[in-house]
């Protein structure tokens, strides 16, 4: 593309409201605009670098024999509701009325209509396996927009369905569609992880995601340096030293603790270490109160919580239900004589002597034990922290940022039980379809790219999804000559196949390549006074750059566009 009157720009100066440095980038380089909070349009230069995302993952998924449709952004809420999901997404999901007061959404997801599409195909045992898919656009209404497109309010998504008759079927297309996401995240660029991760409103079996590895991420990734062991934070496993103490069991004393009503507050009065404390805190579980306890120097894990109970929603108790179960304050919860179901991580079960809450205001129970009050559940709902041991070689865990760009879950039954998506198997008898699930944020693609490739002077995009392969920058476009040269190099790259952004503009030369290592084109040429001799320079965005002969150009793109 010639770039003289064309529709193009880039910003010179920093833009003072995007927080990442890959978000900034892009508006600068005239790829994305923000239109409004957690909303964008995608410029020329960044539709390019989307629709060459998009073809990868088109070109993976059909190598594995799936099927793409497209499916309505307007969906009847009716389908939420007998998925049970439309509670699930609660205030995330857009809704809306018509104008005879029918109830819609905007799709969040869409594994309802792709069980509603394939109920049109599927009988019996015969009409399995299959996948489809489609990329399109979901809506959320998140809470609070961030990092430019990593968090936003509409989004494109490829999301595809496996359908198949069993776990054991399930797990051949999972393990092909597994494959798929390697191949996609590789050729893209992006330096990625895959780790284990909550099935959340998705629901299913099991959830694995592909997480690009960067400091803006707002996933935490814990791995082990030692193993292949890779978890997001909300799902790590968190080991108990199962060594017996054989400290003896002391009495049961109620201490004065005036004003002292957080672990900090009440270890300093005691003067003892937050480890010899037992949180007590109070969720209400779907619908139902539960206390749960964990020890002093640890944070409870949402996510396990709703796993371990295999709850919906998981919701901290607010103040007013807190005051009332306990009889006491905020911060002086306590297990002993507490009238709801009590939760207990596992590590508190190794503990002896701790101190709790009393359910008085302003008093504490020191030398607590396991026979003081009654459990209804033991299980890991801690969160890991950075330095425990790895669960799988008993390493110390350390913790990296990572955006989630890819997800691929097994659904299991969930959605064909849900909605009656069932098949007549080889001896007649009625089975629901077992699903799997998988998803890939485009955009977020992009942007983990741009974020893990971006240096001092802009985005350095790879070849595989650059707007342009080559960047042609003419020095004097009134120079007859230098114009006679670029002209003709820009017909020969062109003829190679390859992509060229020719940048024949009025401009001065400084700002030509500032704007080029801005956008990140793989290979610049340049075309200045040495035109006249048959010499041109050529360069690899971040490397120094070489000067050659016009005779030698093809092979030099082709060297440097391969390395």
């Amino acid at each position: 593309m010639r770039l003289k009157n064309q529709f193009f720009y880039t910003l010179r100066e920093d833009v003072k409201d995007e927080e990442t440095r890959s978000g900034n980038y892009l508006v600068r380089s005239g790829m994305i605009k923000k239109v409004g909070t957690g909303i964008y349009l995608f410029m020329p230069l960044g539709l390019k670098v989307l629709k060459k995302i998009e073809q990868i993952i088109r070109e993976e998924m059909n190598k594995t024999g799936a099927q793409e449709l497209l499916m309505p952004a307007l969906i009847p809420e009716d389908y939420y509701v007998q998925s049970g999901r439309k509670e699930v997404f609660g205030h995330d999901m857009f809704s809306l009325k018509d104008r005879y007061e029918r109830g819609y959404v905007l799709g969040p997801t869409h594994e309802e209509l792709f069980v509603y599409a394939a109920k049109e195909m599927i009988h019996s045992y015969k009409d399995m396996p299959f996948n489809i898919y489609q990329i399109a656009n979901k809506y959320r209404d998140e809470p609070r927009p961030r990092f430019g497109l990593i968090r936003t309010r509409e989004f494109m998504m490829k999301d595809a369905y496996s359908f198949d008759v069993d776990d054991e079927a399930c797990e051949a297309s999972y393990q092909k569609m597994f494959q798929a996401y390697q191949n996609i995240m590789e050729r893209v660029g992006l330096e990625y992880k895959i780790v284990r991760a909550g099935t959340g409103a998705m629901g299913g079996n099991l959830s694995e995601e592909f997480q690009a590895v960067t400091e803006i991420g707002e996933d935490t990734l814990v791995l082990c340096p030692n193993c292949d062991y890779a978890s997001n934070l909300e799902v790590s496993a968190c080991i108990v030293d199962e060594t017996e103490s054989y400290e003896e069991e002391k009495e049961l004393e109620l201490v004065h603790t005036p004003n002292a009503g957080t672990i900090e507050e009440v270890a300093a009065f005691l003067e003892e270490d937050p480890s010899q404390f037992v949180k007590t805190l109070i969720y209400q579980v779907d619908g139902k109160f539960y206390a749960c306890l964990i020890p002093g120097d640890r944070e409870l894990n949402e996510e396990k919580l709703r796993t371990l109970l295999q709850a919906k929603e998981v919701v901290l108790a607010d103040k007013e239900d807190v005051e009332r179960i306990t009889k006491a304050k905020i911060g002086f919860a306590g297990p002993i004589q507490l009238s709801i179901p009590i939760v207990m991580d596992h590590h508190v079960q190794m503990m002896k002597n701790f101190i709790v809450g009393a359910n008085q205001t302003d008093y504490h129970y020191k030398n607590v034990n396991l026979k003081d009050f009654k459990t209804k559940k033991i299980g890991d709902i801690i969160e890991v922290k950075e330095g425990d041991l790895c669960p799988k070689c008993g390493a110390k865990l350390t913790f990296k940022k990572g955006i989630e760009c890819g997800n691929t879950f097994k659904l299991g039954t969930k959605y064909s039980e849900s909605l009656g998506l069932n098949y007549l198997d080889q001896n007649n008898q009625l089975k629901p379809v077992v699903m799997g699930c998988y998803g890939i944020g485009l955009a977020r693609i992009m942007t983990a790219v741009a974020e893990q490739r971006a240096d001092e002077m802009g985005i350095a995009w790879p070849v595989s999804i650059a707007p342009y392969q080559v960047a042609l920058v003419l020095i004097n476009g009134k120079d007859e000559v230098q114009r006679t040269v670029a002209d003709q190099l820009y017909q020969i790259i062109q003829s190679m196949g390859f992509e060229v952004l020719y940048d024949d503009r009025d401009e001065r030369p400084g700002v030509k390549f500032k704007d080029m290592e801005l956008i990140g084109i793989p290979v610049q040429i340049t075309v200045g006074k040495k035109a006249q001799d048959g010499m041109i320079e050529i360069k690899k965005r971040g490397h120094e750059k070489e000067e050659i002969t016009v005779e030698l150009l093809n092979e030099k793109v082709i060297e440097y566009l391969n390395q």
